[in-house]
């Protein structure tokens, strides 16, 4: 009598935006996996995901049309290292206690990102998993884009990207409008994004352009749920 696959319980840690998306998709494709949620960090001043600037009530959607529980981790504004790193170690501990083996990361190329990303999870019996890892971006932005994902770009650093770019839809224009040296996916932190439709969510998510403001360096355009 064959024996029944064990399958490996996974947090997705979800930013709200495009390679969080497909990182699902590609999770979902692997018959050795359950996503058991989507983890993320929010802003606890203003409820919203940092950098990417996305409010909680979308974050909600977002986990309503991928079918899955959302795993909100409030955090202190400001947040020292060790407040992050102790606030993170309790939902590793309660991860684990609910049978979570493996956090998945959408990282892509940031090889300090991965390794910070170890060493937070190293010994605590919960393994780190990157389903994006190495791919090559420009190859990764199309095939997204040809399998139906969409996203609106929320945040852009305006030392490298026109503040005009915040609120457009991530598509070939947008590319086309990226300067030379600049990441397809904004692996290296020029622009974040929202996905709101594609082959994880059930149904679109419908969401309407809202004020757009610079802080810290970024401009941020805010999305509403519509």
């Amino acid at each position: 009598m064959a024996r029944a696959t064990v399958r490996r319980k996974v947090l997705l840690a979800w930013s709200s935006g495009k390679d969080a998306a497909w990182a699902l998709r590609l999770l979902r494709r692997d018959e050795g996996v359950e996503v058991a949620g989507l983890l993320t960090t929010v802003n606890e001043a203003y409820g919203r995901v940092s950098m990417h600037g996305v409010r909680r009530e979308l974050l909600a959607r977002q986990a309503a049309a991928a079918g899955l529980e959302p795993w909100l981790v409030a955090l202190p504004h400001p947040c020292r290292d060790e407040q992050y790193e102790e606030i993170m170690a309790g939902v590793v501990r309660r991860a684990r206690a609910a049978g979570v083996d493996a956090v998945a990361f959408g990282d892509i190329a940031l090889a300090d990102v991965r390794a910070y990303r170890e060493r937070q999870l190293a010994g605590s019996g919960v393994e780190p998993l990157f389903p994006l890892w190495g791919k090559d971006t420009a190859a990764l932005a199309r095939r997204m884009r040809a399998a139906g994902l969409r996203a609106r770009v929320t945040c852009v650093d305006h030392k490298v990207l026109a503040p005009s770019l915040a609120g457009a839809e991530w598509d070939a224009a947008f590319d086309a409008a990226l300067p030379d040296g600049v990441d397809p996916c904004g692996e290296n932190g020029e622009f974040h994004t929202f996905a709101y439709a594609g082959p994880v969510f059930a149904a679109p998510i419908a969401v309407t352009p809202g004020e757009v403001v610079t802080r810290e360096g970024f401009v941020y355009a805010d999305l509403l749920p519509r």
